[in-house]
């Protein structure tokens, strides 16, 4: 009011017992007494704004009141709420005074905002005179002015009457929405409903929001009420009328006050009702699109404020994350985090001063009382550590659930015992990735195209950490049991994230009183950039902070630029000797959903073993026993023959009678399934684990993980670690897959991703690398297991690409069966090796071969005239191609002999290079083997020759239509000659006599056993095979 009518040009001096508001009134140009005394000389118009009739009586009598200070003639305006009794008693006291002094009885409705805006409702009443006196200034402060007749009291009359209506209307609104919770109706709904109906009323429509939203900030104090009716009751007491509706509204207002609610808006009267009864007048909050909420935001802050803090980076401290399960490293990269916080772990990493490190206390696995001392104890080792390096600049944050669940506010609690008391806690979960949401303090869950209220989900349901509220301010009272009221939360909004930027959050966090709770508004990864900067600004003023948030945060403070998913082929592992490991404990209904898609896509060699939960949680440690061994020697077995292995829980949920025993009957499970993975001797290619204390036991107790390295992510939101050298298995890539993040498809994506590739590459793929870089491939023939892996051994050994051959003549031995042999050999090898059938001259053996599944075939039309070896190249080019297989072809003949098939000198011919540009146009062929005077089989004593400026011809030829050369006849060929085929453009090298040689002389020398025969064969080979790798410079180029 005294604002206001500076504004409107009146010269205004004023007191209040309040110093702040006193600041802020001589801060807007008005003129600050010490006393009512002090303020009341020398004025016109003296107005009274108090609680009370005492205050009123303490201000104008008391102790340096305003009526001895009074100059002769001046006017009061008395704008409290007080009886008409009190008014005129007091008119009649002033006029006692003899100094003319005039009273105006002007009691006001409409609060403080229509108090600062001029726009009051005002009931005066008065004598004339005085109306006239101070017309003015009543007129400059109200909207609505209504002059009362009947003198001093008859204005406080009304007032009583409009209270008695008003609260009277709250109390019946409260008791309305009461009975509609209890008939169990949506209290949103039923608010919408009826105040279009004919039992509305203003104060239905005013306070029947507060009520529904459970938002009780203070507008009008519940204990105004208290006062207000209880003038009421004694008026009508005293003048003799029963008043039983008020009387009653009075003692609904009496005990919302007794019960600590006083302070709180006055529609918190319906809290009564609440618990009474037990129902909540809460309404649900609505599902509202995603996309429309999200288009109705205000555009975001136009700067990175990323680049901001990474310029600071020296400025910073260390983050020190303490994470309650290992899914809070899903949007960070480059970090360690640590499984143990011994002093002496802590001060290694503290010494190296880096930007952030992660601690992992699978706290959320624990009882509140364990998990405080937890926090504690991992906060005290940290303060010792720190002096001890002489690093005391860091900052700790509590990562907690996006969705909410968790040990708050024991965990802050603990962590405030031992750091000491912050400015403020801070609570934000928003979490991108996640679909995590916080828009006008509601936080949300994106499904799909929906955003739900988090309150409504199934985490909120959570058997050890439900909870009821989606508001988080309403969140924060209810899980500290009403110590941090709702109203007292503080919250940063959107608007002032998108519209103040980092400045204005700085000043936000800044006006905090010590001790606040404050609550993060965010809808992308833009706000929490702003918001992470603009709490830099104020930590590098000197304020502390404690935050409570999901992961998305940790990586804007710390100014992380997110990178692609992490894929096997990034860290070197896209094959293995062994399969993957997937282990499901999460038992959210998503998790559930996401492992009945990931068995529906089939995925390649998946193997299932589901683990009964009543066997490991609520049956006898014999059966307990034997389900954790029966499951462990099959899972092991899966995986050293190279299967993807899914161990899980079975899908039923067991919970105990409260929570503790839902967290025993957990632990149980959880450690029935670390015991089957400790059992397991075979190391996983890659082992993920799905759901947050599924995860951090794995980590910890099965692999015996102390600290690993945070890579990336497997997928948007999924961790990717690699274990430390002191783990079971060491390097091993380790998923820590959140069970609440993802759609119903994402657990299958990521297995397929890192599901061992069934080939790690084509013939032509090897022929296309080998051609970047300046190399050849070797093409072996093989005819047994042993020659199978002999060649499989070295190319793994020698890291070389390999292809493994099949003549005519051993596919009539060893049939379908060898070509089996050669495919699983190749499915199985762990660098690219694919399988080649060579010389296929018979068309019906041909297209059988096609059939068989090799990854390329030689078409040998050489003996044919060139017109039908283009008809016959091309035709098996057709439909070897629609297999994706690549097609070699030969234009010209080798004489010698081969698998007992043999071309006499006579017969052979060298390739014509204008024959090659029409055989390559028409066939459509992908390799031609070249004949510049190679044979197949030996030699003759004078050595080969080699017609070299044939083949550099026939290479410029070839290499303008992407076609590869092939030299067979490799055996016997000079290192240099080879080394010149090469940089003339041969990418493929056919070998056999060589590695056929070494084989039948094994044949020659005795031998025990046939088992000793084979090693000793495959090792021969393997030798020969080793050599000719980096005779074609092979070796040492297996991607």
């Amino acid at each position: 009011m005294a604002t206001h009518l500076l504004k409107s040009n009146f010269c205004v001096q004023g007191y209040d017992v309040y110093k702040p508001t006193l600041s802020r009134f001589g801060n807007a140009g008005g003129l600050i007494g010490n006393t009512p005394a002090e303020v009341s000389k020398d004025v016109d118009v003296l107005i009274v704004m108090v609680t009370n009739e005492v205050q009123a009586e303490s201000v104008l009598y008391g102790v340096d009141g305003a009526v001895s200070a009074l100059p002769p003639g001046s006017s009061i305006v008395l704008s409290s709420t007080v009886s008409p009794a009190f008014v005129s008693r007091l008119d009649l006291r002033l006029r006692n005074e003899n100094k003319g002094l005039k009273l105006i009885d002007a009691p006001v409705s409409g609060g403080v905002k229509r108090a600062s805006e001029g726009t009051l409702t005002i009931m005066a009443s008065g004598a004339d005179e005085a109306l006239e006196h101070a017309g003015s200034v009543l007129s400059a402060l109200s909207e609505k002015l209504y002059v009362i007749e009947g003198g001093c009291g008859a204005g406080s009359g009304v007032k009583m009457v409009n209270q008695l209506l008003a609260g009277v209307h709250i109390a019946s609104a409260a008791e309305a929405m009461a009975f509609g919770a209890r008939l169990g109706l949506d209290t949103r709904f039923l608010f919408d409903d009826i105040k279009y109906s004919e039992g509305t009323s203003w104060m239905f429509e005013n306070r029947g929001p507060h009520m529904v939203d459970n938002d009780y900030t203070p507008l009008s104090a519940l204990d105004i009420f208290v006062k207000d009716l209880g003038i009421v009751a004694r008026e009508c007491a005293s003048r003799r009328i029963p008043l039983h509706v008020s009387t009653v509204a009075l003692q609904l207002f009496l005990s919302g006050s007794a019960s600590g609610w006083g302070r709180l808006d006055d529609s918190a009267v319906v809290k009564v009702y609440e618990t009474l009864t037990g129902v909540k007048v809460e309404g649900k909050l609505a599902v509202i699109d995603k996309t429309s909420a999200l288009q109705s935001l205000p555009s975001e802050w136009a700067l990175d404020p990323l680049d901001d803090i990474r310029k600071l980076d020296n400025n910073l401290k260390t983050l020190v994350v303490l994470d309650d399960d290992p899914t809070g490293t899903q949007t960070v990269h480059d970090v360690d985090v640590l499984t143990e916080w011994n002093v002496e772990s802590l001060a290694e990493q503290l010494r190296s001063r880096p930007k952030c490190f992660f601690i992992l206390t699978n706290s959320r696995a624990l009882s509140s009382d364990k998990a405080s001392a937890l926090i504690t104890d991992i906060c005290q080792n940290l303060c010792t550590a720190a002096k001890s390096v002489g690093n005391n600049d860091y900052t700790v944050v509590l990562r907690g659930d996006s969705t909410l669940r968790g040990h708050f506010p024991e965990e802050p609690d603990a962590a405030v015992s031992v750091l000491g008391e912050m400015d403020a806690w801070i609570i934000c979960p928003f979490f991108l990735q996640g679909g995590r949401f916080t828009i006008d303090d509601v936080h949300y869950v994106s499904d799909a195209d929906r955003l739900i209220p988090a309150g409504d989900t199934e985490f909120a349901k959570d058997a050890s950490f439900g909870y009821k509220s989606s508001n988080l301010r309403e969140w924060v009272e209810e899980k500290t049991r009403g110590r941090i009221p709702a109203s007292s939360v503080s919250s940063v909004s959107i608007q002032l994230l998108r519209n103040g930027g980092p400045a204005a959050v700085c000043e936000h966090l800044c006006s905090l009183q010590k001790g606040s709770t404050c609550i993060v508004n965010a809808a992308s990864d833009r706000d929490m950039a702003v918001f992470a900067a603009g709490m830099v600004q104020a930590e590098l003023k000197g304020k502390r902070f404690l935050c409570r948030t999901a992961a998305s945060f940790v990586s804007a403070r710390i100014g992380i630029i997110s990178k692609d998913p992490i894929l096997p082929k990034d860290l070197g592992i896209s094959k293995g000797k062994s399969g993957g490991l997937i282990v499901v404990g999460s038992y959210v209904p998503k998790t559930t959903k996401q492992v009945e898609e990931l068995k529906l896509q089939d995925v390649h060699n998946l193997r299932t073993i589901e683990v009964s939960v009543e066997k490991l949680a609520m049956k006898s440690a014999e059966e307990r026993e034997e389900e954790i061994s029966h499951a462990a020697e099959l899972a092991d077995a899966y995986l050293r023959t190279c299967n993807d292995t899914l161990v899980m829980s079975s899908r039923e949920l067991i919970t105990g009678k409260t929570p503790g025993e839902s967290l025993d009957i957990n632990f149980k499970v959880s450690s029935g399934l670390v015991e089957i993975v400790r059992r397991i001797k075979t190391s996983p290619r890659y082992i993920l684990a799905k759901g947050g204390i599924t995860s951090s036991d794995i980590a910890t107790k099965a692999l015996e993980a102390k600290r690993a390295k945070i890579v990336g992510q497997a997928l948007a939101g999924v961790p990717l670690w690699q274990l430390g050298p002191e783990s079971r298995h060491p390097g091993v890539p380790y998923i820590v897959f959140p069970g609440n993040v993802g759609d119903n498809k994402a657990l299958a994506e990521v297995v397929k991703c890192w599901a061992r590739p069934v080939r790690l590459s084509s013939t032509k793929e090897l022929l296309a690398d080998a051609e970047r870089g300046g190399y050849a491939v070797g093409a072996f023939n093989v005819y047994n297991l042993e020659g199978v892996e002999a060649v499989i051994a070295a190319a793994e050994e020698q890291k070389s690409p390999a292809i493994l051959q099949i003549h005519p003549g051993a596919l009539k031995e060893g049939g379908t069966t060898l070509v089996a042999c050669c495919i699983s050999a190749a499915d199985q090898a762990t660098v690219p090796v694919t399988v080649h059938f060579d010389h296929g001259n018979s068309k019906q053996e041909l297209i059988e071969v096609v059939e068989l599944g090799v990854d390329s075939v030689m078409v040998d039309g050489s003996h044919l005239p060139f017109k039908e070896n283009i008809s016959y190249t091309k035709y098996i080019s057709f439909l070897a191609h629609a297999k994706g297989m690549a097609v070699e072809a030969e234009l010209g003949r080798l004489s010698g002999t081969e698998d007992d098939l043999t071309v006499q000198d006579y017969e052979a011919k060298l390739t014509d290079v204008n024959q090659a540009q029409e055989f390559i146009d028409e066939t459509g062929i992908d390799a031609l083997a070249v004949c510049i005077g190679n044979v197949h089989g030996k030699y003759p004593a004078s050595g080969p020759k080699l017609r070299l400026d044939l083949l550099k011809n026939l290479y410029e030829l070839a290499s303008k239509n992407g076609v590869f050369l092939v030299l067979h006849g490799a055996s016997g060929l000079p290192k240099e000659l080879v080394q010149d085929c090469i940089k003339l453009g041969v990418r493929k090298f056919n070998v056999n006599t060589e590695v056929r040689k070494a084989y039948m002389d094994i044949l020659s020398k005795p031998k025990t056993d046939l088992v000793h025969v084979m090693a000793a064969a495959k090792e021969a080979m393997k030798a020969v095979v080793a050599d000719k790798m980096h005779l074609f410079g092979s070796a040492g180029k297996a991607n």
